[in-house]
């Protein structure tokens, strides 16, 4: 008990320190995330957790205080594996179907077999590899990642306390440690950036352990709690993949169309959307806890699912994408002003990109609105001039 204080304490200090000297260097390599209306914010904070997880949880193994153990030594390298290749994503920009590859074959190595099967091995590989990769979208905003991935950490070691994994819950300690260091950097607005480095290590290494911590119970019950621990992650990958068919765009294709996204839009403060979606991420954290332990049974993980579906299927109302340029919809799209202040046609029009051509033309002919009115007369009698 006292060595997690003392580890956690560590790893949130370390975090902290290393998130604010890697600045500079963010900048000089840039590894840097443009924004609208803001100074670059640099991506080398997920350095700063991945160093910080790793050295609290490597000094417990060496000193032998805490003993991690074979799978949790190689949970830990390969996340560490994972944080490399997301490094290099940050500095070199690699395209994210080469990540996404990357990331596939360190969670098929990592993945116990002998517990779940061929078949249900091979889908945890790919469920491992879809959070990682949706933590790694979830960093689309400030000080989100960061506090959904404190949250889901305390969740998962709650789940390998109680199943007697003492270096699994000691590793998960010191990363929620970790994170929590990191936010003070990254809460809205933000300083540093998580990055691909640290979010697909914070997404694999949450999704690995909770998966061990899972793997000894029943299907139901462990399906349930998985579903339950990574409900907001989940909702947001699902709303980006879901809102970009509609829209007829690439998946991988990066845009404002995230959850968090969506909240601004509806009127909430960056401050607040990233508090509503720590919050959601504590409810469903909460409900995955209970029926891992068997409080709940696994029927409670489906309200969960359920309250995800309504919550992404009225998301998706939300408008955040904006019509292309020459399409059927007009030259400057409905509802969308041209420069010369002449608004678009109206949707479904057949010659949309006429009218919109026609407007703008009599625009730059008639700047002045004209009128057909006669002016009337002021004077109404006639005027009546005296000589002298």
């Amino acid at each position: 008990m006292l060595y997690g204080i003392c580890a956690a304490t560590a790893a949130f200090l370390l975090a902290a320190l290393l998130a604010s000297l890697l600045r500079v260097p963010a900048l000089r390599l840039g590894a840097v995330e443009r924004r609208r209306r803001r100074p670059p914010v640099p991506l080398l904070g997920g350095l700063a957790v991945v160093l910080a997880t790793a050295l609290v949880a490597g000094a417990g193994e060496w000193t032998g205080v805490v003993r991690l153990g074979p799978a949790v030594g190689g949970l830990l390298v390969a996340g560490a594996s994972v944080a490399l290749l997301g490094l290099a994503a940050d500095v070199w920009h690699l395209r994210r179907r080469w990540v996404l590859a990357g990331t596939a074959v360190a969670a098929a190595c990592v993945v116990p077999y002998e517990e779940t099967g061929a078949a249900a091995g091979a889908l945890a590989m790919l469920w491992i590899t879809a959070v990682a990769g949706a933590f790694r979208g979830l960093d689309h905003a400030d000080g989100v990642a960061g506090s959904v991935g404190v949250v889901t950490a305390f969740g998962a070691g709650a789940c390998a306390a109680a199943e007697v994994m003492d270096g699994l819950a000691v590793l998960l300690s010191a990363l929620a440690a970790a994170l929590a260091g990191f936010l003070l950097h990254n809460w809205p607005p933000a300083r540093i950036g998580l990055g691909a480095c640290g979010a697909l290590f914070t997404g694999f290494l949450l999704a690995s352990a909770a998966l061990f911590a899972c793997a000894g119970r029943g299907p139901g019950a462990g399906a349930g709690a998985l579903t339950a621990l990574t409900a907001v992650v989940s909702a947001d990958a699902v709303l980006v993949v879901l809102s970009r068919r509609i829209a007829g765009r690439p998946p991988l294709r990066g845009g404002p169309d995230h959850l968090v996204h969506r909240l601004r839009r509806l009127g909430l403060t960056a401050r607040g959307a990233a508090l509503l979606a720590t919050a959601a991420a504590f409810a469903g954290v909460l409900v995955g806890v209970l029926v891992h332990t068997g409080r709940l049974g696994p029927a409670a993980a489906l309200w969960v699912a359920g309250v995800v579906a309504v919550a992404v299927l009225g998301l998706t109302r939300v408008r955040v994408h904006e019509p292309r340029r020459g399409s059927r919809d007009g030259a400057y799209g409905p509802g969308r002003r041209s420069r010369e202040g002449v608004s678009g046609p109206r949707r479904g029009s057949r010659d949309g990109g006429r009218a919109g051509r026609r407007a703008v033309r009599q625009a730059w002919d008639f700047p002045v609105r004209q009128t057909r009115r006669r002016a009337s007369s002021q004077v109404r009698e006639p005027l009546r001039v005296r000589n002298g």
